[in-house]
């Protein structure tokens, strides 16, 4: 009987010292995965204040700001294009502003003595004084501007007197080239005076008076080759330039320097080879020119360059 209740407490202290093993295992275990769970959740919630927050780069925000450049890009692209563009309608060449030039001379709205001033062109056109610089080159080379040293260029000036020298040297000597061309043209030169009277025509019905000027002034310089008498020919170039400048310089607003039928009518006594007629109707041509000009000494006072090319 002894031995049998021995028997059984030791049993019962043993499922005891079990039922303790296990229940502090199972206590461990939970605290472990209680842990674990714990540690997963707060990993979870860091990483939410993080997206939340903007510091972790998802995929769908990259994408989203990928987009988002290209349509900056693809709006700023037109733009930026459209202010090259208007940049560059800003900017006129040298050869426009040659043309600007000439013809506010020509429309006397910058009279002999006006003074070019660089800077001041370079920044009512836009540009750099280097095409500024260009184009005033180009008047300088055909007189109509002149290049004072240490001082600039200027819108030449000829004097009155000078001009009516240039118009007495040329009735001495045109009317007798006239006569002769007239005594001797043969069909072919005739039919080059007329070419040139059709380009002349051409010229005015364009509304181009800077093209008129020379056209003219090329008509008288054929005669003389026509004449083939080269000296004849090298005077008249001389004479013709001046003459030019002149017209341009002070060529009254209202008045036709070159009437239209005058160049007509002579190559038609050329033709008919009236020696006479042609002699006369070239005198009477040049007088006319020259009292179509407004020969009186220019205005004093400074031109404001940007009211004239505004």
């Amino acid at each position: 009987m002894l031995q049998t209740g021995a028997c059984v407490i030791a049993t019962r202290c043993v499922a005891r010292r079990t039922s303790r093993r296990g229940a502090q295992k199972m206590n461990q275990d939970g605290a472990r995965t209680g842990k674990a769970a714990t540690v997963k959740e707060a990993k979870k919630v860091g990483a939410a204040a993080k997206i939340a927050s903007g510091t972790t780069k998802t995929a769908p925000v990259k994408a989203t700001r990928k987009t988002s450049a290209k349509k900056e890009a693809g709006t700023l692209a037109p733009r930026t294009r459209a202010a090259r563009a208007t940049k560059e309608v800003k900017q006129p060449s040298s050869d426009e502003i040659h043309e600007r030039i000439m013809s506010a001379i020509m429309e006397h709205k910058l009279p002999p003595g006006t003074q070019l001033v660089e800077e001041r062109l370079a920044r009512i056109f836009n540009v750099s004084r280097t095409k500024v610089r260009e184009a005033i080159g180009r008047l300088v080379h055909d007189q109509i501007a002149t290049n004072i040293p240490n001082r600039g260029a200027f819108v030449s000036s000829p004097t009155s007197q000078e001009a009516r020298d240039v118009f007495f040297a040329r009735r001495l000597i045109e009317p007798t080239l006239a006569r002769s061309v007239a005594m001797s043209a043969t069909p072919q030169q005739v039919a080059q005076l007329r070419a040139h009277i059709k380009r002349e025509h051409t010229a005015r019905s364009s509304g181009a008076p800077h093209e008129i000027i020379p056209l003219s002034g090329e008509f008288h310089i054929l005669l003389a080759q026509l004449s083939g008498n080269s000296f004849l020919v090298r005077t008249l170039r001389e004479l013709e330039s001046l003459t030019a400048l002149i017209i341009i310089l002070y060529d009254a607003p209202d008045e036709h320097h070159c009437p239209y039928d005058d160049h007509p009518l002579l190559v038609d006594a050329i033709e008919a080879h009236d020696a006479d007629r042609a002699a006369e109707l070239m005198l009477r041509h040049l007088e006319h020119v020259e009292h179509s000009l407004k020969l009186e000494p220019p205005v004093a006072g400074e031109i404001d360059l940007e009211s004239v090319f505004a």
